[in-house]
């Protein structure tokens, strides 16, 4: 079966209300911004877009209200190259929002309302059968029902595609799934939900992934606070050191640190090539406000990664 897509993501669709101001509210207090920003955003609707981006065929499975903020997701996954031919449109949900705060310091707070996101079945992703079993890798994220999660992994794997998960927003899963997922990559507090690890530093960062590692999953990505990231796997590990940029907003790097993982396993490299790549991107997502926004571009990933090769050569 040829490949119509290199990845097919599988997650949520938003649209994003962002504020940014000197400091994060604290619980019970009112904050003020100094700039606001709309735009489209959903892990599953970032992640397709950065795998476009960074020059890979993507297309993304999701459903969306049939409303204006639809219509506004759709438009931006378009002119992005990203497929659409499986993003459902929900007669009765509204289309996902997420509101996003960002500080100064780039470290940032979201509330979402799922809207339609909660909708989306197995049903939804069985649809998308042809191009799920043909693509090299499934990317897929929690802020769908996890039997959508589970169909499109079942999919997956039966044409012999990758499978990478996001375990954002996380959610209880159980081993028999963890088991059939090719790498994960958690944040700290995900880590923390799936492995009640507090990770905090690279020996925190190797516990939880060990403890995924023993659970079934080929590999883990996990981010070690405000070190790096640290990339296991059952016979070795590769640690990535923070890339030394202007941040400004925390929001979409770890969108950006997925979708230039699945790109780089799309292209057969091994996780010593794939991890720095991922790494390179996530940095640059920090260097600009907002998700979709800051996803960088291939040649931009390409120069971060050898301004260090030079820097250290």
């Amino acid at each position: 079966m040829d490949a119509r897509y290199d990845v097919v993501v599988v997650g949520k669709a938003n649209l994003d209300y962002l504020v940014r101001g000197p400091r994060l509210p604290r619980p019970g207090q009112s904050a003020s911004g100094d700039l606001f920003q709309e735009a489209p955003g959903g892990k599953g609707a970032n992640q397709a877009v950065g795998v476009a981006r960074l020059g890979a065929r993507a297309a993304l499975v999701a459903r969306i209200g049939n409303d204006s903020r639809g219509d506004a997701v759709v438009a931006a996954l378009i002119s992005e190259g990203v497929a659409v031919d499986f993003v459902v449109r929900d007669p009765a949900a509204f289309t996902g929002v997420a509101l996003c705060q960002v500080g100064d310091d780039g470290e940032k707070q979201i509330l979402s309302a799922a809207g339609a996101n909660a909708r989306l079945s197995a049903d939804d992703v069985r649809g998308a059968a042809d191009a799920l079993g043909s693509s090299r890798v499934v990317l897929l994220q929690l802020g769908v029902p996890v039997a959508a999660i589970a169909e499109a992994i079942r999919i997956g794997r039966s044409g012999g595609g990758q499978i990478v998960l996001d375990p954002g927003p996380p959610v209880p899963l159980p081993d028999e799934l963890l088991a059939q997922v090719d790498v994960i990559r958690p944040n700290c507090s995900e880590a923390r939900a799936l492995t009640d690890v507090e990770v905090v530093d690279r020996n925190s960062a190797r516990a939880a992934a060990a403890a995924l590692i023993r659970r079934g999953v080929g590999a883990v990505a996990v981010q070690a606070g405000e070190l790096g990231d640290l990339l296991a796997w059952r016979d070795g590990e590769l640690w990535l050191p923070r890339f030394d940029v202007a941040r400004l907003d925390a929001t979409g790097a770890g969108d950006a640190f997925a979708s230039a993982l699945a790109v780089a396993l799309t292209e057969g490299r091994s996780l010593q090539e794939a991890g720095p790549f991922a790494s390179a991107a996530a940095a640059l997502a920090t260097t600009v406000l907002g998700a979709q926004a800051s996803l960088p571009r291939r040649g931009a990933v390409l120069a971060l990664l050898e301004a260090r090769r030079r820097g250290s050569g």
